[in-house]
């Protein structure tokens, strides 16, 4: 596997791709624009930090591309929707750098607040002031925190250290995760009014776009003190800089910024602010916080190869990955179940279902669900499907999906069924494990029991006297050796349904000679990935 590096990336966190004979690693900074396009074909994975915008261009170019990482947090610089529409598995690091971007956090505060920047400036000059230097303490303040997740959770409990009074803002937690961690969960308009600091902890996005504007502003206690070590955009960057002149907040402390690195006038004009403590976005950057985020993204690219589940997929249903060893046999009987039935069913389904009965139904069937699905597509698009894009394509194609769970199961333990449902009818398939082995034991209402290869026929036709003998002939005259053979049926002489197992793919005309000899209602040579 070739994997393409393009910004600066820990050489330590990167050994275990060093040590992998089957990954070829390259490093290639500061590629423009066109290189990085003419580049990207070759490789099957790029890791990334922000320095490389992976866009919808970009993406086109990787026509091999597997995996996108993210060595962070954010993945505000990758086109996710267009990754995800390719294919394409987009991971990042969530957890390496989160200690660090809090650390950071806390840190450009202190400096605000005991102007640790001009005081250290001021004696670097050979000057010895200490009155215009005088400072702001924290204890007793009230501290609110937007976003209470990996980095806000930290900072909410540093704040608690210096003796601040937290609140918190966050739709997306539970009032007992805010009660864990001793912090008050209110409203964004109350934290706002109530706040002596605000630092937001938010991914960036089309709902924390602007999240903090002139309205916001206008809500806040005077002299309120501003800290931004999420991503730029979230403050209103004008906004920000309107209060500060007006003196309604007292300082403020940015890491990020909507533009990296800043030329707008405003975004200039902000940063010189005397008010301002700004960094260049560097609450990821401790050697620490590089090896991790390195590290996990490697990991992951590796579990890529092995075909293990990826704990820090952005695009792909997430797995409890202690089931995964239990559930990857049905993921594969699914796949198969839904690459077969593809060749049978009519065109144009307007809804497919997947019914889990058994054990299997106690867990999360969401991923077994895809799997199935990408097979049973596959042969309908013009790209390739897989966990990352097949729920995306069947909603393009207008294609209703349906789960449905019972632990209650009549004849196996372990049960899937999938249904087609079109204008012409419904297509009907289950299966199910034997010792391991994948089994279909129902098509339409005939009991089956066979095991999918490569080479299949499956015919419906009127069951008379003679008509296997048929079959057997017809096939011998052409070369063509039956491995298996299962026949489901009714009642005696009324309708059958007939599946081999061949040793090779059968020609059109055989298949024509065959329908005619049977006066089949129903045939078809089915065609599997694998044996």
């Amino acid at each position: 596997m070739k994997v393409l590096i393009t910004d600066e990336i820990s050489a330590e966190g990167l050994q275990p791709l060093q040590d992998d004979s089957r990954i070829q690693l390259d490093i290639k900074l500061g590629l423009s624009v066109e290189e990085l396009h003419r580049t990207i074909g070759d490789y099957e994975a790029i890791i990334t930090r922000s320095g490389t915008l992976v866009d919808s261009a970009l993406v086109d170019h990787g026509t091999n591309l597997k995996v996108i990482a993210r060595a962070g947090v954010g993945i505000d610089n990758v086109d996710l929707p267009y990754a995800s529409k390719k294919g394409i598995i987009v991971v990042n690091a969530p957890f390496g750098n989160t200690n660090s971007a809090a650390e950071h956090s806390l840190a450009i505060l202190l400096s605000l607040c005991r102007q640790v920047t001009d005081a250290n400036a001021s004696l670097k000059s050979g000057e010895w002031k200490r009155a215009p230097f005088t400072g702001y303490e924290l204890k007793g303040r009230t501290m609110g925190v937007i976003g209470l997740g990996k980095v806000g959770g930290r900072v909410a409990t540093r704040a608690k250290a210096f003796e601040m009074d937290v609140i918190v803002c966050d739709p997306y937690i539970s009032e007992a995760r805010a009660e864990s961690l001793g912090v008050h969960l209110v409203k964004l308009d109350e934290l706002l009014a109530q706040a002596d600091v605000i630092s937001v902890h938010t991914p960036l996005n089309a709902e924390t776009s602007d999240l903090i504007s002139t309205e916001q502003f206008a809500l806040m206690k005077d002299a309120v003190i501003i800290v931004n070590c999420a991503r730029g955009g979230i403050i209103n960057e004008q906004a920000m800089l309107d209060a500060l002149e007006s003196g309604k907040v007292l300082g403020a402390a940015f890491d990020v910024w909507s533009e990296e690195p800043p030329k707008t006038e405003v975004l200039k004009k902000l940063i010189a602010h005397p008010k301002m403590v700004v960094t260049p976005h560097l609450g990821a950057n401790t050697f620490e916080a590089q090896k991790n985020v390195a590290v996990d993204v490697s990991r992951e690219i590796i579990n890529f190869l092995d075909g293990k589940p990826m704990e820090n997929a952005v695009n792909i249903p997430k797995f409890d990955p202690e089931l995964m060893g239990q559930m990857k046999p049905f993921m594969t009987l699914a796949s198969k179940m839904g690459e077969f039935i593809s060749q049978l069913a009519p065109s144009n389904p307007n809804k497919i279902t997947f019914s889990y009965n058994g054990k299997i139904a106690r867990n999360d069937c969401a991923p077994i669900t895809i799997c199935a699905l990408a097979a049973l597509l596959n042969r309908h698009t013009d790209q390739e499907l897989n966990l990352v894009n097949a729920r995306l394509e069947a909603e393009n194609m207008g294609i209703t999906i349906e789960e449905v769970r019972s632990t209650e199961s009549d004849s196996f333990s372990n049960l899937i069924t999938i249904t087609l449902s079109s204008p012409k009818g419904d297509r009907t398939i289950a299966g199910t494990l034997f010792e391991g082995i994948p089994k279909i034991v129902k098509m339409r209402d005939f009991h089956t029991d066979f095991q999918p290869s490569e080479h299949m026929l499956v015919i419906n036709y009127d069951d008379h006297p003679g008509q296997l003998g048929k079959i057997g002939t017809l096939l011998g005259e052409a070369g063509v050796n039956i491995g298996s053979m299962n026949l489901g049926r009714r009642e005696k002489a009324g309708e059958a349904m007939v599946v081999l197992s061949l040793d090779s793919a059968l020609d059109a005309a055989v298949l024509e000679k065959l329908g005619e000899a049977v006066e089949a209602r129903f045939m078809r040579a089915v065609q599997m990935a694998e044996a």
